[in-house]
């Protein structure tokens, strides 16, 4: 399982190693000052909370005073926190705070975007596992922060029948019969959705049942619909593959409960943000 406090150590001896010879040559170790997080693109926010526990490793000590919190819009010019510590641990954790807050705004960003565009549907936006590998957490996290839903964190926390399951199994009732069979061995009570890839898989599982949600992959928005309606609310919808902010509406006007976006966490681009020595006169 994830541990933050794990990532942050290995990321900070990744960047750091045996020393920060740059400042260490320098600037005096006993040396103080403060630094604002500049921000330069107009975006939401995300990595703020994640920033303060950087710092923290670096100084527990440390004052951060946060001004634009977590989901926050921001725009060109305006702070997002000021941080004061020893010189040492503002030049330090400086990279480290950077890269994970630039690509989290990126992706918050990106899904408050799909999210206010499906905001008159009941459709909710979800994020997939198409993300980086030991980076999952946090932009899963900035899916949430932007508004969206995160979908299963890994292969652990649900069942989900894809179509090379269903193929290395046999077919749709090989397959969901073997889920129910090993959920009952084991112990386990994990949701199951499986995935459909045309109306004929969807009636395949329609008279099995014994799953919680459909992911209807690659429909065209008039397939999905008749798709919807033709599961008419006996289990959860979600429409998935090939899905962006150019056809999303469409798609959310269907009726369909969710739509899993893989582009929310591994086309985005990461937001423009600055740490910046503040000099007191």
């Amino acid at each position: 399982m994830f541990s933050l406090d794990t990532f942050i150590q290995r990321a900070i001896e990744e960047d750091i190693g045996d020393g920060d010879h740059t400042s260490l040559a320098t600037i005096p170790a006993e040396a103080t000052g403060e630094a604002k997080l500049l921000v330069k693109q107009s975006g939401v926010i995300a990595g703020v909370e994640i920033a303060r526990q950087i710092f923290k490793r670096f100084e527990p000590d440390v004052v951060v005073e946060v001004l634009l919190p977590d989901g926050s819009s921001i725009q060109p010019g305006e702070v997002a926190f000021y941080v004061k510590a020893r010189v040492h641990t503002l030049l330090g954790a400086e990279r480290l705070v950077l890269n994970i807050m630039q690509r989290m705004s990126g992706i918050a960003t990106h899904t408050s975007r799909l999210v206010k565009k499906i905001s008159h549907t009941q459709a909710r936006l979800l994020d997939t596992r198409k993300t980086t590998p030991l980076f999952r957490y946090f932009e899963k996290e900035a899916v949430r922060i932007g508004g969206g839903y995160n979908h299963r964190m890994g292969l652990y926390d649900m069942i989900m029948i894809k179509d090379n399951h269903v193929d290395f199994a046999g077919g749709i009732p090989q397959a969901i019969e073997r889920v129910q069979q090993y959920l009952a061995a084991t112990g386990r009570n994990l949701k199951i959705e499986i995935e459909v890839r045309n109306m004929d898989e969807l009636d395949q599982v329609l008279q099995c049942g014994g799953v919680h949600r459909i992911m209807l992959d690659n429909f065209s928005p008039g397939s999905l619909q008749q798709a919807v309606s033709k599961i008419a609310g006996r289990y959860e919808t979600e429409a998935s593959g090939g899905i962006d902010e150019h056809n999303i509406v469409q798609y959310a006007e269907t009726g369909v409960d969710f739509i899993s976006v893989g582009a929310l966490t591994h086309q985005v681009q990461s937001l423009d943000l600055s740490l910046k020595a503040v000099m007191h006169k």
